[in-house]
């Protein structure tokens, strides 16, 4: 038996298998997108899901953080294997429960998923295996904070320790910003339990890299990687968002740091964590900065990103299906996973006022238009009873070119985002704008 489990349920009799995807984001809609080209595949269900996911899947009425509901249905649907999307969900022990039905499931344990869960335990177990990361104290109440910030030079970064939806993270740059940050974290409480314990971390320079990695507990394999922005407009202003977009194969990603960033940060911390008897299996992200001094690690989180799966999923040139399996069963080793060359950039187009409050029904147009140059991954999407698609979330769409050349898949892109339209639309222009473009 696999570190991920066997199952006790009765197989499907034609040998496919019934995949449930658990989520409701453009991340769920690229896996859907992927499982559904698998000849593996046999019923394909996403919970709760959105417009997109339906032209593919079952969407079901249950939320990521139902784990009674997941379960009984997995079991009814006779599903063979789940997806989840969502950090929260494994957080709270979902794929734990599955697999005590027997359920295989793709995503780690609670207590794997304290790798993103808990920024203070990510950073002790960084710094007992001399895993290149910032400095950094850990407090818990607003006293120590200021204490920890009168021995630092800015910027300086604060994190909540916890989970906070990619909004408990500030960059200060002198200390009325940081004053401020506090208030926000231990006075006004903005993310909630998220920041009964706060990290005082030194700022690192460089250009941010996210690699993400197949991993079965033991073994790991690499994707492409993937640079994604956070900030909600050009320039990286604004607010932190979910993400905005991203695009992959960055050329400062080359194969010789790629080599570094497996043989000194993940595969140290994929062996840590299975001696400490919690193995992850899954898909491993690791947020990077690539400093003068070399890749040091900024989070890591438990699952695939979003918007990074978007621009990593077309890529995948082995069946994705497959590929899951032989995570959850422990066979990676016996598995090639194989990526096409070429790149994808992805644009997300948000509604008015993300990622703050933002109005909901409002119609969009032009999906077709898109769709002859890109593809489009839906998120805070729904239909109207008389089959209207609209608007029913902060990020809305990710539109994802690809293309030979960086170049080509970044033109392709924007070009069918001009052609997808809604009230209040809002996007980057600066989706992998940086890059040099010699192709």
């Amino acid at each position: 038996m696999g570190i991920g489990g066997s199952t006790s349920l009765e197989a499907r009799a034609d040998g496919l298998v019934n995949v449930l995807v658990v989520g409701s984001g453009g991340r769920e809609h690229a896996l859907c997108w992927s499982l559904a080209q698998s000849g593996q595949l046999g019923e394909l269900s996403c919970a709760p899901g959105n417009a997109g996911t339906a032209e593919l899947a079952t969407n079901l009425p249950i939320g990521p953080e139902d784990s009674d509901d997941l379960v009984r249905v997995a079991v009814e649907r006779r599903v063979g294997l789940v997806m989840v999307g969502p950090e929260a969900a494994l957080a709270a022990g979902l794929v734990d429960r599955l697999r005590e039905r027997g359920i295989p499931a793709f995503g780690p344990t609670a207590a794997a998923a304290r790798i993103e869960s808990s920024k203070a335990w990510t950073k002790e177990l960084l710094q007992r295996i001399r895993v290149p990361t910032a400095r950094a104290d850990v407090v818990t109440t607003l006293h120590e904070a200021r204490r920890s910030l009168a021995r630092c030079s800015y910027p300086v970064v604060l994190k909540a320790d916890g989970l906070a939806a990619g909004k408990g993270v500030t960059v200060a740059g002198d200390a009325d910003e940081a004053e401020a940050a506090l208030d926000e974290l231990f006075v006004a409480r903005m993310v909630g339990p998220a920041a009964d314990t706060v990290l005082v971390e030194e700022f690192l320079a460089g250009r941010e890299l996210s690699v993400l990695a197949f991993c079965d507990g033991e073994r790991l394999a690499l994707m492409p990687p993937a640079r994604d922005y956070k900030a909600a407009h050009d320039g990286d202003r604004g607010p932190n968002t979910g993400g905005m977009g991203a695009y992959s194969r960055p050329g400062f990603a080359s194969p010789e740091l790629m080599r570094q960033v497996r043989s000194q940060i993940l595969e140290p911390v994929v062996a840590e964590m299975a001696a400490r008897g919690h193995p992850f299996v899954g898909a491993l992200y690791a947020g990077l900065m690539i400093t003068p001094d070399g890749p040091k690690v900024l989070e890591f989180n438990c699952r695939f990103g979003d918007p990074e799966t978007q621009v990593i999923v077309p890529l995948l040139e082995s069946d994705l299906l497959g590929v899951a399996q032989a995570v959850v069963n422990g066979r990676l080793d016996e598995t090639s996973v194989r990526w096409r060359p070429g790149s994808a950039c992805g644009v997300v187009l948000a509604s008015a006022g993300y990622p703050g409050p933002h109005p909901l029904g409002r119609p969009i147009i032009g999906l077709d238009g898109a769709e002859r140059d890109a593809l489009v991954f839906h998120a805070g999407t729904a239909r109207t009873p008389d089959g209207n698609l609209v608007t029913a979330g902060g990020r809305v769409l990710t539109v994802v070119g690809v293309g030979d050349q960086l170049s080509e898949a970044r033109a392709r892109a924007y070009r069918a985002v001009e052609a997808v339209r809604f009230e209040g639309r809002h996007c980057r222009s600066d989706i992998a704008a940086d890059e040099s473009y010699g192709d």
